[in-house]
């Protein structure tokens, strides 16, 4: 080479390493990057770019962006204004998947200041996108609200029984939510696609009650003018969901025995038998328990039902979900009343903090419903809540000297403001009327106040 031509070939030399360089770090860069000319032609992409949008430099140079990333018409019109914009959402649809982006533009500009393209940098987001998708199941599940432990382990145990037919028990006290914990666990199953029948157990007589879940044929009583299809029948490919199954008469414990072991049920009046396939979903808020000791309840048919028991805890036993449904409830009755109430004010929310709840879930919803009539602004105050509630608010705070009420005077004082009515008593308690009693004879108190 000749000598004069040596510094031309270090300067030319010195552009192809820089070149090098450069698109080393233009590939290295976890971001994808495109080079858009002023059609939105791809003029070039770093390698991420190429993995997100599953395609190869050869394949993608030349072609207009708009084929690979779909935009929509606003981002369309962005990309053609060519004006800057940071984070800009972006679902990607690939072959390699369903990807979150967030894209931001800038203007390609010479060094004589001609905008000559875009640079579009797509940021993926799909990791953090689905980490918090995770975070919201953990608080709800299919229409369940709570992040309490006690509800993140009740949605593993739903999980569990996907891929199971095993007849479910669902415990819990009135308003804990069994019905919504029963219509969670049928779409979770394999048998979604099959109907979820309904039946309250404690709302017929027993001879209604007989009828409506085996059905009965024509003649099998007075007022039976023609075959009646059952609930189990209706049920069959799906599931049954049976409520309060605590309040069955003796005669209904025996049938429903008879279609738990052999999968069969006959109708009224029928001396013909034939198969079912619906999975039982039972519930009941008593102490079944105490009912085999009573002999009011079956200990075969218990067994039978309780396979796989799901114990709903009270509201009060898990109240750090009281905000959280306090807001599931606030967008559900902005929704159906089209009003605009943005949240509970400080002081409400103290005071739904401290109610222990006897009704539960459900007596929570009525408090917000009562609140959302009440209310004529964007928040929710302590003067709209139900009374028992504002009871709380202008109560005095108890003297610090006066010290814990011992139990046994605390029940005294509200049997005797319920006029010694146990359930009622119970209720505000929140407890069981069994436990109510039970606590009653352990501290000597008798049934009457005439007693004492």
């Amino acid at each position: 080479m000749d000598k004069d031509d040596q510094p031309l070939h270090d300067q030319i030399q010195f552009c192809l390493t820089q070149r090098q360089n450069l698109e080393a770090i233009f590939n290295s860069v976890a971001d994808g990057i495109l080079a858009l000319d002023l059609g939105l032609r791809i003029s070039n992409l770093n390698s991420a770019a190429q993995r997100l949008l599953d395609t190869s430099r050869q394949e993608a140079v030349g072609r207009s962006c708009l084929e690979l990333l779909h935009p929509s018409a606003e981002l369309t019109d962005l990309l053609r204004q060519r004006r800057p914009v940071d984070r800009y959402p972006h679902t990607l649809h690939s072959a390699g998947g369903e990807h979150s982006l967030s894209l931001s533009l800038r203007p390609l500009v010479d060094p004589q200041g001609q905008e000559q393209g875009v640079v579009l940098i797509l940021r993926d987001l799909t990791e953090i996108v689905n980490l918090k998708r995770q975070l919201v199941v953990r608080q709800s599940f299919h229409g369940i609200i709570g992040k309490n432990h006690r509800m993140r382990e009740l949605y593993q145990l739903i999980e569990d029984l996907a891929d199971s037919d095993a007849t479910v028990l669902i415990l819990g006290e009135s308003g804990t939510g069994k019905e919504r914990v029963a219509e969670a666990i049928h779409h979770r199953s394999h048998r979604r696609q099959g109907p979820l029948v309904k039946v309250n157990c404690s709302a017929l007589s027993e001879g209604l009650l007989e009828s409506e879940l085996f059905g009965h044929v024509k003649g099998a009583f007075t007022g039976a003018i023609r075959d009646k299809v059952g609930r189990f029948e209706q049920a069959d490919g799906g599931s049954i969901f049976l409520d309060e199954i605590g309040d069955l008469s003796p005669n209904v414990q025996v049938k429903l025995l008879r279609v738990l072991q052999e999968k069969e049920i006959e109708r009224v009046g029928s001396g013909q038998t034939f198969k079912v396939d619906a999975r039982v979903i039972a519930a009941t808020h008593r102490d079944l328990q105490l009912a085999l000791q009573q002999r009011v309840f079956r200990s075969d048919l218990y067994y039978r039902l309780n396979v796989m028991p799901l114990e709903l805890p009270p509201l009060r036993r898990r109240k750090e979900d009281i905000p959280l449904l306090a807001e599931h409830f606030i967008a559900i009755f902005n929704s159906q009343t089209q009003r605009r109430v943005l949240h509970l004010d400080d002081a409400a929310l103290s005071l739904l903090m401290d109610y222990d709840w006897p009704g539960n879930v459900r007596e929570l919803e009525n408090a917000i419903e009562h609140a959302f009539i009440k209310c004529r602004g964007e928040v929710l105050l302590p003067s709209h809540l139900p009374m028992p509630l504002q009871d709380l608010y202008s109560r005095p705070p108890a003297s610090p000297e006066a010290g814990p009420v011992p139990e046994k005077d605390q029940l005294l004082q509200i049997l005797a403001e319920c006029h010694w009515n146990r359930s009622l008593a119970a209720n505000r308690l929140g407890m069981h009327r069994t436990t109510l009693w039970r606590k009653m004879r352990e501290l000597g108190i008798p049934a009457h106040p005439e007693q004492r």
